[in-house]
């Protein structure tokens, strides 16, 4: 399998993996940013490469296949735009907005960027009590997979990953609004 050849430092299966996921990353961040509003600065290939980069740093994953690889994935962007968001909050990287579609909509900018951060928060408190729910949200959230996707990921039946989702979104946003 190409992901244990990598685990156990094959070069050449990195260049191969890269050809082969590199595609579906872009889909999956493509997905998650597609609603930006214009002037934005994070990139969809900025994203992809930023994750894929850190994914391949990440020596220690015990990679067990490819849907654990997308999980994985899934949460790897889910850090880089929490760390893009801190970054903006912390005026590190200057203006421009990162719209973050959730339900109804989250922008995460200069002025409301705190935002992202809210929601990792109380997705990691989410987590913390329902594991598969938080899973679920993350991979659906983040990663923008199906729910069909997301339960092959997780090995669930497509109507748990639905039903755990709709969970995950009121518990979210109870938590949220409970914050604000």
């Amino acid at each position: 399998m190409l992901l244990e050849k990598l685990r156990d430092g094959d070069r050449e299966s990195e260049s191969t993996l890269l050809s082969l996921v590199y595609g579906e990353l872009r889909r999956i961040a493509s997905r998650r940013m597609r609603s930006e509003r214009a002037g934005h600065t994070l990139q969809t290939t900025a994203l992809v490469n930023e994750a894929y980069l850190r994914l391949l740093r990440n020596a220690e994953i015990d990679w067990r296949s490819r849907a654990h690889f997308y999980a994985v994935a899934a949460r790897t962007m889910r850090r880089v735009l929490v760390d893009y968001a801190r970054a903006q909050a912390a005026g590190k990287r200057g203006g421009g907005a990162l719209a973050i579609p959730f339900d109804e909509g989250l922008v995460v900018s200069p002025e409301r960027c705190g935002q992202i951060t809210e929601l990792d928060d109380a997705l990691k408190a989410l987590s913390l009590e329902e594991e598969r729910v938080g899973n679920v949200i993350e991979l659906r959230f983040f990663a923008g997979l199906s729910f069909e996707e997301t339960a092959e990921a997780l090995s669930i039946s497509v109507r748990t990953a639905k039903r755990d989702w709709e969970f995950g979104r009121a518990w979210l946003r109870s938590e949220l609004e409970s914050q604000a």
